[in-house]
């Protein structure tokens, strides 16, 4: 079963060409983000733009991806749009089972469609198709259109952007087959950029199973810990929204553009509100037998004769984080309400929310008014919330178009700077402390999920700067290993170190299982060697005041203590991008 070459389709839009690629580097990179680096490293160009049309869209999958469960995701890097230099975003869906059955570990995009396109891509096949008529249309509209256009189920996933890609917006995502994204800094934007209106990859080849009895009984054994334990549980359950109610009661729930950290309204949006009212059914993305997919509905009025449809909105932690308590929207149904315009947008829903909590407090302390909102935004109005996003989606004028480029962006035209919650990017919804606030304004995705930083600081008390920072550097390496397999994070407690090992070697990879450790440190390496010679400084990085202004259950956050995990995470973040005398060497002979 084991491959070591990379088998990578290259695909050049501005020729209408194709061609596979074999790449003989599985020992140094495994594939996801691995593979990811190394593709971004031959084929990206660092010193030009994002937007420049021979810059790569990489999406990348591991080699145990269709083989054990929960190993469900797409690597999707990129030059982002939010701060032109390389980036990583993760998505599930089909589309990682979808690249397999294609027999594909990667797929690589560069040039620009002479129209607005959608690329079609198979184990047999290619297909570049004008779809024109698809510009301007929301991601739901274009979805069902796509999905006509390509019939079948199952192995085929569908990608698209609705109008803020279009828009060229640096908060722009990728939908994935309705309920995954690949959300955060931009890549809908990429795609954008490059007339592709989707991308459908259809598994449409085979791919062999190991022979005997030791794989299925290893996959059994996985499958178990996944189904019959408490591990995953929690994740078919209530879901991440189950984390709603216990950060507010940390007072770590970032309300209102972070004004407050808690609120009584708590009880209107918590988990197992939206469970009751609202869940309609569960989900899952291919290849994951927990169900993590929470879908609830959406009942809307379109006549007056009492006549209704209802639509199906996905939802979790974050989302109603960003769209409800961020915004002060304390109703679970008009939460949903404000995602499902998100959703049609094509919006990366935490940068949106994030920057309109900002908006909104910025309209309150007079420095932009109802001109540049075109409707009046106050904190807990829904309607003027779902109106805006819709406004920022299609850059209705030059403020929403500036701030479709993010918070900050907008706030050094407009001021407003110190009160922009922003960390490396829109923060995710955990006011947790120090820890967490420099390991995601530091962090190589921007992402609550490159670090457990958020569950350290509710570990830990004792404020020591090197323990934290080494932890932080440590736990990113061993979330490298998972994101290089790739493996949903939500199953880093099953996925061990050990059992990823004997995941590898049962399929025949056992240099790769014996030196897991050592690989996983070169990727993340090679990471941050991309992050800088993109243009990353980590000793610039400076925190909002707003997170200084912040009080947890632990009291005030402690400058002193912030500043001092920040200049010592960014010298470490630099000595990892270090290029040692061997690694020259061997570029040399690339």
């Amino acid at each position: 079963m084991s491959r070591d070459a990379f088998r990578v389709l290259m695909v050049n839009l501005t020729v209408n060409r194709s061609r596979i690629v074999l790449l003989e580097e599985r020992g140094h990179y495994i594939g996801g983000s691995g593979l990811a680096a190394l593709l971004f490293d031959t084929y990206g160009q660092p010193d030009k733009a994002w937007d420049d049309p021979a810059q790569p869209i990489i999406f990348a999958i591991g080699p145990l991806t269709g083989y054990f469960p929960l190993m469900s995701k797409t690597v999707c890097a990129f030059k982002s749009p939010y701060h032109d230099q390389y980036a990583e975003s993760h998505a599930g869906g089909r589309s990682a089972l979808a690249l397999r059955f294609a027999d594909l570990d990667a797929l690589v995009i560069t040039g620009r469609a002479s129209t607005p396109s959608c690329l079609a891509v198979g184990g047999h096949h290619i297909d570049l198709a004008d779809v024109h008529y698809l510009w301007g249309k929301e991601v739901d509209a274009a979805g069902k259109m796509l999905r006509r256009m390509y019939p079948g189920s199952g192995h085929r996933s569908i990608l698209r952007i609705g109008p803020a890609g279009e828009n060229g917006a640096a908060m722009a995502g990728i939908n994935v087959d309705t309920y995954r994204h690949f959300g955060r800094l931009g890549g809908g934007a990429v795609m954008g950029v490059k007339n592709l209106k989707g991308i459908v990859i259809e598994g449409d080849a085979a791919f062999p199973l190991p022979v005997g009895k030791a794989y299925r009984k290893l996959f059994k054994e996985v499958y178990a810990r996944m189904t019959t334990t408490d591990m995953m549980s929690k994740y078919h359950n209530l879901g991440t929204a189950a984390n709603l109610a216990t950060l507010d009661a940390l007072k770590s729930l970032p309300w209102r553009n972070l004004q407050q950290t808690s609120d009584a309204a708590i009880a209107n949006v918590a988990g197992d509100r939206f469970a009751d009212d609202t869940l309609l059914r569960n989900a899952a993305c291919a290849g994951c037998p927990v169900g993590c997919i929470h879908v609830g509905f959406l009942r809307e009025k379109f006549m007056a004769q009492n006549q209704y449809l209802y639509r199906q909105v996905a939802y979790d932690y974050e989302p109603i984080f960003a769209t409800g308590t961020m915004l002060g929207v304390s109703d679970a149904f008009a939460v949903l309400g404000i995602m499902d315009v998100v959703e049609k947008m094509g919006l990366d829903v935490m940068s949106a929310g994030v920057t309109l909590a900002w908006a909104t407090e910025a309209t309150a302390k007079g420095l932009i008014s109802e001109e540049q909102t075109i409707v009046p935004l106050r904190f807990g109005d829904a309607p003027a919330f779902r109106q805006a996003m819709v406004y920022l989606g299609r850059a209705a004028n030059d403020f929403y178009r500036l701030l479709g480029r993010g918070t900050l962006a907008a706030a050094r035209v407009y001021g407003g700077e110190d009160f922009g919650c922003v960390l490396g990017q829109e923060m995710a919804g955990y006011a947790t402390g120090e820890v967490f606030y420099a390991a995601q304004s530091l962090g190589f995705r921007h992402s609550h999920l490159d670090t457990g930083g958020y569950s350290y600081d509710q570990k830990h008390a004792e404020q020591d700067v090197d323990k934290a920072v080494a932890y932080l550097v440590t736990d990113e390496q061993e979330r490298v290993a998972l994101t290089s397999m790739v493996a949903c994070l939500f199953a880093r407690k099953v996925y061990t170190p050990d059992l990823l090992a004997e995941c590898l070697r049962n399929l025949g990879y056992t240099a790769l299982a014996d030196n897991m450790n050592d690989i996983a440190g070169g990727i993340q390496k090679k990471r941050w060697q991309l992050r800088l010679r993109t243009g990353f400084k980590p000793g610039q990085v400076r925190i909002p005041k707003r997170f200084l202004d912040v009080t947890t259950w632990k009291g005030k956050t402690d400058p002193q203590y912030l500043n001092a995990l920040v200049s010592t995470y960014a010298r470490q973040i630099e000595q990892l991008a270090q290029v040692d005398v061997q690694q020259k060497a061997d570029g040399a002979k690339h």
